[in-house]
Formats: C-alpha cells, structure tokens, sequence
C-alpha cells in the first residue's frame, strides 16, 4: 500500500511545489497534483495498492468524463526517454538542454517538462504566470540564461500563449530563443502558424494527453517551417490506429490507470492494450512516415440533419476566413443547441476585438454570414451572439458546457 498526499499547486511559488513533490516521491509515496483548495478538487482519502510511487493528475479523459489519471514514476520516466530520443534524432543532447516551464505542475505539460528534466540531468527554470504578460520583463530574464549557459533552450506553449507573445516585438525575441518550441492542447491557427514561419519561430506541433503521461506525435521544427501542417509522427514508444467514424487509439507501455473504489488500479485499455482517446483523427503518409491530423473531440462532435459534424473544424475555417478579410473579431466558438427538426444546429458566439459600443456588430455579423454563406445547410450556425467574456481555459481548450449554460442563460 502506498500513501496518497495532496500538493495545492500554487502557480506564484511553482519552485516550492516541485521541491515538494521531489520530497513526497522519494518518501514512496503518490502525490496527488490539485490546482487550488476547491471543493471540486478534493484530495483522495484512500491509500493506493502499488508497487511504486507515482503522481496523480485531473484529466479531461475519453469523452470528456473528468478523472483522476494515476502515472507511476516508471510511466513518467518512459515519456521522458521517448522525448530524449526525439531530441537526439533532432541532432540535440537531452542533457545539455535547458527547460523553460511556462506551464502549471497541476498540469501534465507542466509536470512533464520538470520531470524530463530530472531523467535528463537537464537544466529547468520556472516562469511565473504574470510574467508571460510581460514580454519586456521575459526577455529579459530569459537573454540573461541565454548568456550564462550554454546547449538548447527548449519550451512548451498552448497557443493562447504564443499568440499574445508573436503579436508583441519583445515577445518575438524571447520566442527566437529557442531551439525547439512544443506547441500543443489545441490546435494553432492558419494566422498564427504562417506569421511563425515567416519569423523563423521554431515551433514542434504536437499531439498528447494526460493519460499518455505527454506527448505522443510531434512534428519536426525544420518539417513546420517548410509549411507541413501536421502533429507530426508518433514518438518511438507509441502505436496508433483508427476505428469506426476515424477514432483514434493509442498503445503505449506509459498509459496511465484510475482509482478503484478499493483503493487498486484500473487499467484504461482494452485487452490488446489499446487506449480510445475521445478524438477523431486522421492518418496521413508525409515522406515515407505516419503522421497524424486531429479531426476534432467526438465528445463535441453534433448530429445535424444525419451527418456528423466537427464543430472546432467549422469554427477554425471561418476564423481564418474573417482573420483574411479584415473583420475586426478576436474569437469564434460555435456551440450546439437541440433542434426538433435537425436533431442539433449550431450557433456562433463571437467575440470582437474592441467593444460592441465602438462596432457596428450587426455589419460584422452580416459578413460572417457572406462567409458561410456557401456552407452547406447543416454547417452554417442559426443564430449569432456577441460575447464579449468569451475565452478559452488556461490550457487553450474550450470548455463547451460553461458556453452552452451561457448561451441558455442569455436566451431566457
């Protein structure tokens, strides 16, 4: 049996954290990662029947069911020995490399790259949140690492951040600092990944999840700025597969576990060790290599009219498309509403880049319309709506069901 002690992560003193979970681990015992003292995030009151220590991680899980994902050390040792192989394949020393963490210990990809850090023997430096809205402040700091050491700087983003930072000169140097950029927890858009290239902006898309303890495909710097748009190839100790409607399945020896109510673990794949991750999916060949392409959440996906629609693929097309002619938004998120005729339809919740006072929103609206006007029936949302709050998560990802209850809220 293995103790279970919880770490309230606090993101202003991630340091402190770290250190505390390095202190619990070598104690042998599971760590359970909480992002604030909240009723929703409660700590497990029952000890783990294990062999080994391990840290406890909230996770989205397949369709959208949230969890707690349990990795042991020896999971997490194996996703940070797949990235070291990728990074040699890419000409680059794991231990020569210095981490800049950008993202919370709660969270896998900011757990990950500390971890990676510690099998690597590689330096790790923790950026504090506000200091991502201080590009001034980060560069600065980060030029003075830069000077006194010497190897690859490595970091990882979601794209909430990196398009505050390629949209601000100072942000743009700090983001030149870098030999490798991993990009990852939603997609990145047409606009956001041509201006990176034509900055030179070494970003890595990739894909992964909690449950796989990071990432599993990753698509090579030098293969992004040539203008491939994928998420690149799956890591050395990964397998994948699509099913019925484009499902995608993982295998890997690193896939996490869930808690019985006995206080064992439960194992998240089927017999053969295949893994359904809730995303829909696409495997491309690029160069004599697999590679992968995210089609969307088959949670979010909605039944229109009997054909199955991608919601994040509509809403990304025409974002780019108001992003080309100039139409003063910031955001689109297109959410379903139930339909006696359709089953589901969808509707726009749109956010401008200035206030509506200074906007003529009914024009903006009329030529979001022009955009999909030559959409199919099932895709062009019924209704439009200004929302001027609306925003993605610290991760990047939308959580759909806040914006449903929003929208419900402002047809009453």
């Amino acid at each position: 049996m293995k103790e279970v002690t919880a770490i309230f992560c606090d993101r202003n003193n991630p340091e402190e954290c770290s250190q505390e979970l390095e202190k619990y681990l070598i104690e042998g015992k599971w760590v359970q990662l909480l992002a604030k003292k909240d009723a929703k995030e409660r700590p497990i009151a029952k000890d783990i029947i294990a062999k080994e220590a391990g840290v406890i991680i909230r996770s989205g899980g397949s369709l959208g069911s949230h969890r707690q994902c349990l990795h042991s050390c020896s999971n997490l040792d194996m996703s940070a020995a797949a990235t070291a192989q990728w990074l040699k394949a890419e000409g680059l020393e794991p231990r020569r490399c210095h981490i800049i963490n950008t993202l919370p210990l709660h969270h896998v990809s900011g757990l990950l790259p500390w971890w990676r850090s510690r099998c690597w023997g590689a330096e790790h430096f923790w950026i504090k949140p506000n200091l991502m809205h201080l590009p001034n402040q980060l560069e600065r700091i980060s030029r003075q690492l830069v000077s006194k050491n010497t190897g690859p700087f490595l970091t990882s983003l979601v794209p909430t951040q990196l398009t505050r930072l390629i949209d601000d000169s100072a942000g743009v140097k700090w983001l030149r600092l870098f030999s490798v950029i991993w990009i990852g927890g939603a997609a990145i858009s047409e606009r956001l990944a041509a201006k990176a290239r034509r900055l030179r902006i070494r970003l890595a898309p990739c894909y992964g999840t909690t449950e796989t303890a990071a990432m599993v495909t990753v698509q090579r710097p030098d293969d992004f700025l040539l203008g491939i748009n994928s998420l690149g190839e799956p890591l050395d100790d990964i397998e994948l597969k699509l099913e019925q409607s484009n499902a995608l399945y993982i295998r890997t020896k690193r896939l996490g576990s869930i808690l019985n109510t006995n206080g064992s673990l439960q194992s998240i794949t089927s017999k053969d060790g295949w893994w359904e991750s809730g995303d829909a999916a696409k495997l491309i060949n690029q160069g004599g290599s697999q590679q992968l392409l995210i089609i969307g959440r088959r949670d979010t996906a909605i039944n229109s009219g009997g054909e199955t629609i991608f919601p994040e693929q509509l809403q990304t097309r025409l974002l780019n498309e108001a992003k080309k002619k100039g139409i003063p938004i910031d955001t689109i998120l297109l959410v379903s509403k139930k339909n006696e005729e359709w089953g589901e339809r969808l509707e726009a919740l749109v956010k401008f880049q200035t206030s509506e006072a200074s906007l003529n929103s009914f024009q903006i609206f009329n030529q979001l319309k022009a955009i999909v006007a030559h959409w199919s029936s099932i895709e062009r949302p019924t209704e439009w709506h200004s929302c001027p709050e609306l925003s993605t998560n610290t991760f990047g990802k939308w959580e759909i069901r806040k914006w449903q209850a929003w929208l419900k809220t402002k047809e009453r």
